[in-house]
């Protein structure tokens, strides 16, 4: 049975391109379009769609007020499309805050283009979107992930050794859709003086990595900022790759980031991989990674690194993600040390490093 889709967007261009793109494909049903998000509000109650494609710029009640009323009357994953500006980023972790599922630059000359990879790109993302189940206006209960236990170490004699906790030097999180309202969770639970140096790889566009780690800045303890070439890795300081950059561990210096541009083959922009893979070798057998919320594999390579190490990797609980796909592949390949629910992350962190 085909996803049912509510295309909302003032634009009668890019409203019937995407109705286009979505009716060219089987598993796609456009059932209704929107002008404005009222009328978008109104017909998600009427018409039940599986999954809303949003803009934000509407007349009547823009994308964000839209987006916080289908949350509020019948919650229903949301894609939001916003410009690749300051402001649209802005815009964008509002609509996410709001509700909604994931976001998509608006890009008319790409929209316009006969391409494949456009096609694809869209339709795969407003199918992914759609297999999210979203639980607004009361907050979740979740059902606790099992807890793995450590086995103690016995040696050739039958005595047991407990396992010793290894001092953490590094605290690595790496997340994709659904992240931004993930890592807020997670990160203002974290203390001001908490002992170890953070970074984070969120999958996002280079316009809206620093408007991101202002806002996370703004309503953590510590200290949140768009990481530059050369940043020192300090206590209580969560460096944020930036978008379209790849981010690399340097033990010179006491510790520090590089900033590079990256190989062209990588899909992902900044790279879980990459950022991991950097620090198992900077910080063998003392990082705590973290592995969060989003769609792909970006990240199990890298946590294998970090396990041969000896540091420990943890999971998102499936329960508990917008998009179980990173720690889905991070489990499938029993990398991880525990399954952990989002609400109780930032606790074990500061748990594990105090």
């Amino acid at each position: 049975m085909p996803v049912k889709v509510l295309v909302v967007d003032d634009s009668g261009f890019f409203r019937r391109r995407l109705v286009e793109i979505f009716e060219a494909d089987p598993r796609l049903k456009v059932i209704g379009t929107a002008t404005n998000g009222q009328e978008a509000v109104d017909k998600v109650q009427s018409l039940k769609p599986d999954v809303v494609t949003m803009d934000y710029e509407m007349p009547v009640l823009d994308g964000i007020a839209a987006v916080a009323n289908i949350m509020k009357l019948r919650p229903t994953p949301v894609l939001m499309f916003s410009s690749l500006t300051h402001e649209g980023a802005r815009v964008t972790l509002d609509a996410l805050e709001a509700g909604a599922v994931d976001f998509m630059p608006k890009n008319f000359e790409d929209i316009s283009r006969d391409s494949k990879v456009v096609k694809h790109a869209l339709v795969e993302r407003v199918l992914t979107v759609s297999r999210t189940t979203v639980m607004l206006g009361e907050k979740p209960v979740y059902k606790a992930a099992p807890k793995k236990v450590s086995a103690p170490i016995v040696t050739e004699r039958g005595v047991i050794i407990p396992r010793s906790r290894k001092k953490v030097g590094l605290i690595a999180i790496g997340t994709s859709t659904g992240g931004p309202m993930a890592l807020q969770n997670v990160l203002t639970k974290l203390p001001h003086d908490i002992a170890v140096p953070i970074v984070v790889v969120q999958h996002m566009p280079a316009a809206f990595t620093g408007a991101f780690a202002d806002r996370l800045n703004q309503i953590c303890q510590i200290t949140v900022r768009e990481a530059h070439d050369g940043d020192k890795l300090l206590p209580g300081v969560a460096l944020i790759a930036p978008g379209g950059k790849q981010m690399m561990i340097d033990s010179r210096n006491g510790g520090c980031v590089r900033i590079l541009d990256g190989d062209e083959r990588l899909n992902y922009k900044p790279s879980v991989d990459v950022t991991f893979g950097s620090a198992s070798k900077c910080y063998p057998g003392k990082v705590l990674s973290i592995v969060m919320t989003g769609m792909g594999m970006d990240g199990r390579e890298g946590a294998r690194m970090l396990k041969n190490s000896g540091s420990k990797v943890w999971s998102q609980s499936e329960s508990t993600c917008v998009i179980y796909g990173m720690p889905m592949a991070i489990e499938k390949a029993n990398l991880s040390d525990d399954v952990i629910d989002l609400d109780d992350i930032g606790h074990r962190i500061v748990k594990e490093v105090s």
